[in-house]
């Protein structure tokens, strides 16, 4: 993926946030929404939307029809940020990568007490200390989302 096709991405993806979480959208079937990630397509044609929602199955559901109903809006807003020549169709889509990382931690507090081990908290990239994205750093709450030991500086 190209360096402006990055750009095009990160720039939608916090249009998306601002205009969703901070300025809010009038319709209150949006719940408590991250935009987690964001793919456009080479041509600019469409972007796919990745968002992660807290609540239920149901919640999911009803948060994404209001998302798409949502649709015209958050694309002028993103015109109108970023003024692009063509503005991408939006399509949105659950992230479930949250839901994932959150069964396997489960599984392994679970074995960890089988044995009779101290479970040890393994922070789940993107996420802060109560289970939402940190926004502008993607780091976890509890430090630079590198593993233990690792200082980021090479040995050379």
């Amino acid at each position: 993926m190209g360096h402006r096709l990055l750009k095009v991405n990160e720039g939608i993806r916090k249009v998306l946030s601002a205009t969703i979480a901070e300025e809010g959208l009038k319709d209150p079937r949006v719940g408590f929404v991250t935009v987690t990630g964001v793919e456009t397509t080479p041509d600019l044609r469409q972007a796919r939307v990745y968002v992660s929602v807290l609540g239920d199955e149901r919640q999911r559901e009803v948060t994404l029809q209001a998302l798409e109903a949502s649709r015209g809006y958050l694309q002028a807003q993103i015109n109108a940020t970023l003024r692009m020549k063509r503005t991408p169709q939006l399509q949105f889509l659950y992230d479930d990568t949250l839901d994932h990382a959150l069964r396997i931690q489960s599984a392994l507090k679970r074995e960890a007490a089988v044995l009779g081990e101290e479970p040890h908290e393994i922070p789940v990239p993107g996420m802060d200390d109560v289970g939402l994205r940190t926004e502008d750093t993607g780091e976890t709450a509890g430090g630079s989302g590198r593993p233990p030991g690792d200082d980021g500086e090479s040995d050379t």
